[in-house]
């Protein structure tokens, strides 16, 4: 990614299509101008003023805004920042942009270099960048609050709080090698450093022992439906969607790919997969159906055994016995029961219901979002939110380990034992040379951010 900070970028940083209100984000050490130019006089600091927009060439009026100036260093990305807030029409937004393009010195920004250049002036850290991403993706409250807090640095200063008690213990360690030639310093500061490495391993294991429920809450709970065919997985599955996400046909084997659907339940993000029927055949695309089914099962958090009421195959295939721990038994067609008024006795992890009539549909997507939030928990302390993040802390974590599994008589490497744990915890603020992974956080940005 180029990223030369003697170089002005711009770029539409809302949405694109049309819209009420369009903003177009300069920052560098040309925004100045670029606010003079085409909508000067250049306002006070951080207050925004209705002004024409014109051409810089030709002084043609492309339209009348609002512009706001943020002089350096008080501005998202520590440098220079004109905003122009447009009417949002297709039209008026590509003017303005084909106008800014013209003027020396400025390029279109690339895909998060206004986050990168936030994060190399100091102004967020990694994990807060990705947090911004989070919130920018969110799509429930849930991934909301989750990504606002990460965003706001609440997981940054757990880090840097470990972080900081890690430079403490290494310190003491330092202290210890510097005087190597009197024990009773060295024993001392030793037993100091180590006092201060175990409650941060044990810190650290409770932290990792979460159930992934912060990944979970980023990403989404999975649910799989399941079950012999024609008992109305695709059915259910249009009935929680409330609209025809899946072909329902009397004939077995009709869905043969996995299909998905995105919820809202209660805040949190549910994720319904339909999947092919499991049955003996003998037909290769069914197989190939029944193998992706399988897989998706597997990966799930939840699985929905579906069966018919009048011969309910309650039963689980011997290939998913290892899923029975997370797997919700289902009984569908309810309404063709003789007495029509629900299922006979059932077990009490049964749920019986009719996709037909839609009778105990409300208490299948209540047992849902129970399970997804029993799952998830409560967010009130920062949790893990990426995979990135849960490998630095284990190895730090292990890190750690071998520092209070090594002998005191090796002081260097129990040093060196430190310095490694530090190292990681630093990779997820950013505190260290992080080259490698800059352009894999920024990328997942839009242009205008």
């Amino acid at each position: 990614m180029a990223n030369d900070p003697e170089q002005t970028i711009f770029a539409l940083a809302s949405a694109q299509g049309r819209a009420g209100v369009a903003v177009v984000r300069v920052s560098g050490p040309g925004a100045g101008r670029v606010m003079d130019f085409m909508a000067g006089p250049r306002p006070q600091s951080r207050r925004a003023v209705g002004r024409f927009i014109r051409h810089p060439e030709s002084g043609e009026k492309l339209d009348r805004g609002v512009v706001i100036w943020f002089p350096e260093p008080k501005s998202f990305t520590g440098e220079d920042v004109a905003e122009l807030y447009l009417h949002g029409g297709r039209a008026v937004v590509q003017a303005v942009l084909g106008a800014l393009s013209l003027v020396p010195g400025l390029r279109m920004a690339e895909p998060g270099e206004f986050a990168r250049r936030a994060f190399e002036s100091g102004k967020i850290d990694l994990a807060e960048v990705e947090g911004l991403a989070d919130l920018i993706d969110a799509e429930t409250e849930g991934q909301r609050r989750q990504a606002l807090a990460q965003a706001s640095g609440a997981l940054s200063d757990l880090y840097d709080g470990w972080r900081a008690s890690l430079v403490e213990a290494l310190g003491l360690i330092e202290a210890g090698l510097d005087f190597s030639d009197e024990a009773d310093i060295g024993a001392k500061t030793f037993a100091d450093a180590t006092a201060i490495v175990a409650v941060l391993h044990q810190a650290m294991i409770n932290h990792l022992a979460d159930g992934h429920r912060g990944e979970i809450l980023r990403d989404g709970f999975r649910v799989a439906l399941t079950g012999p065919p024609n008992a109305g997985k695709s059915s259910l599955l249009n009935a929680i969607a409330r609209r025809d996400a899946a072909i329902v046909s009397e004939e077995a084997g009709t869905t043969r790919d996995v299909i998905e659907v995105r919820l809202d339940l209660g805040g949190l993000p549910v994720i319904v997969s339909d999947t092919a029927g499991f049955r003996e055949t003998q037909g290769a695309i069914e197989r190939e159906g029944m193998r992706r089914s399988l897989e998706v099962a597997k990966g799930a958090d939840l699985v929905l055994w579906l069966a018919e009421a009048e011969a309910p195959q309650t039963a689980i295939p011997v290939e998913l016995a290892p899923l029975a721990d997370r797997t919700l038994l289902v009984l569908n067609k309810i309404d063709l029961l003789s007495n029509g008024n629900g299922a006979p006795a059932l077990p009490d992890d049964m749920v019986p219901l009719s996709v037909k009539t839609g009778a105990g549909l409300d208490d299948l997507i209540k047992r849902l979002t129970v399970i997804a939030r029993e799952r998830i928990g409560h967010q009130g302390e920062p949790v893990l939110t990426q995979v990135r993040h849960r490998r630095l802390v284990e190895a730090c974590r292990d890190s750690l380990a071998t520092f209070l599994a090594g002998s005191r008589d090796e002081v260097e490497l129990r040093a060196e034992d430190l310095r490694r744990a530090a190292d990681a915890l630093g990779r997820i603020t950013g505190r260290v040379d992080v080259e490698d992974v800059l352009d894999h956080i920024f990328g997942r940005f839009c242009i205008g951010k």
